[in-house]
């Protein structure tokens, strides 16, 4: 039987608990209006939610939400900045549970992991096998069902206290794009009438998107002995030489995944023989090259022309411009970009319009 935690509240609700959430919550946000406003006073803000949990009168404010394009079209939701230190200071606590009973290679938001990790392990198994079950999951996101999260969440968690933030948390994620899809047992109405959807962009989204995804994590190693797989958030691969064993783990995988309401995008789930090559976290692999996808590259020049009008203007500085673009050559350098980075950085000149009346 699974271990079960109690008498995680009094840590959760602790100041120093709180005070590191805060900190965490200001990384990459320090100089925004709303992270000022809320470090001016930080006691009372802290001390505000403290007792908001402590009487059990929080409720989590109204998300903003935006739409993105790039790679594909999606809804991003922000919490209100005191929400974020709430989703922080929970993850504190509960996180490290989960953790120790995550696989190795699961690669989304874990510490000392993450896109390049995902992506080495993907070239090392390239090398090893012929083929590659290449698989996503039809809107994820979207269709992550609440009270089978719950269920997950809740053999873990035996406190509840704990229990009813996290139940709180999730009831409250805004409403995200309908998915209609049907599964065995399902009447007309039950699509309709089940809660599911999280917000892109939460920090207890990324955290739950893992925890939900654990148990298929299992049965692919353990059950079916997959020793070639390795997922980031919902892209998962298994690597065989043998064709035939692919086409029968995924028939096993459609089978899990209804348990989860859940089901493989049917365009982008494939088998691909690993010599041709594989898309993989924005990158064409190859067993032995790598190519930045001409997506990454397009979306990429769109920003620096962004940024260059912005300049020009005397809107944007050039230390801002030279983080931006030292973020995006650390990712690219992954792949043989060379040749493609010198030929971007040669065709895109910063130069700022000249104040009038001078010269």
């Amino acid at each position: 039987m699974a271990k079960t935690y109690k008498n995680l509240w009094s840590k959760l609700t602790s100041f120093e608990n709180f005070l590191s959430a805060a900190k965490k919550a200001q990384r990459g946000k320090r100089f925004k209006s709303y992270t000022a406003r809320f470090n001016m006073n930080l006691e009372k803000e802290l001390f505000a939610i403290q007792m908001e949990l402590a009487d059990k009168t929080y409720l989590p404010g109204r998300y903003k939400e935006f739409t993105i394009y790039e790679p594909v079209k999606r809804m991003i939701s922000a919490a209100p900045y005191r929400d974020r230190v709430v989703h922080h200071a929970l993850c504190n606590i509960i996180e490290p549970l989960f953790e120790k009973t995550f696989i190795h290679d699961s690669y989304a938001n874990r510490k000392d992991k993450g896109t390049h990790r995902a992506i080495e392990r993907f070239n090392s198994y390239m090398q090893k096998y012929r083929f590659v079950l290449k698989c996503d999951i039809k809107k994820y996101f979207p269709s992550i069902d609440h009270d089978i999260l719950y269920g997950i969440l809740q053999r873990k968690i035996a406190d509840k206290d704990v229990l009813w933030l996290i139940e709180t948390i999730i009831k409250n994620s805004n409403l995200q794009k309908p998915v209609n899809d049907y599964f065995n047992g399902d009447d007309l109405f039950t699509p309709e009438e089940r809660r599911k959807g999280l917000p892109i962009g939460n920090l207890t989204s990324q955290f739950f998107g893992n925890v939900y995804m654990n148990g298929f994590d299992h049965f692919i190693k353990d059950k079916l002995g997959c020793g070639a797989y390795l997922r980031y958030v919902d892209d998962f691969v298994v690597f065989s030489s043998d064709k035939k064993q692919l086409r029968e783990i995924k028939f096993q995988m459609d089978e899990y995944l209804q348990k989860l309401r859940l089901k493989l995008h049917p365009v982008k789930t494939r088998i691909f023989p690993v010599k041709n090559g594989c898309e993989f976290l924005g990158f064409y692999i190859y067993p032995h090259l790598r190519r930045v996808k001409k997506a990454n590259v397009r979306l990429f020049e769109k920003k620096l022309r962004f940024m260059q009008a912005m300049f020009k203007k005397d809107l944007i500085s050039l230390e801002e411009i030279h983080r931006s673009v030292q973020g995006w050559i650390a990712h690219v350098q992954y792949a043989g970009s060379y040749r493609l980075r010198e030929r971007i950085f040669t065709k895109y000149v910063f130069i700022r319009t000249q104040p009038a009346g001078t010269g």
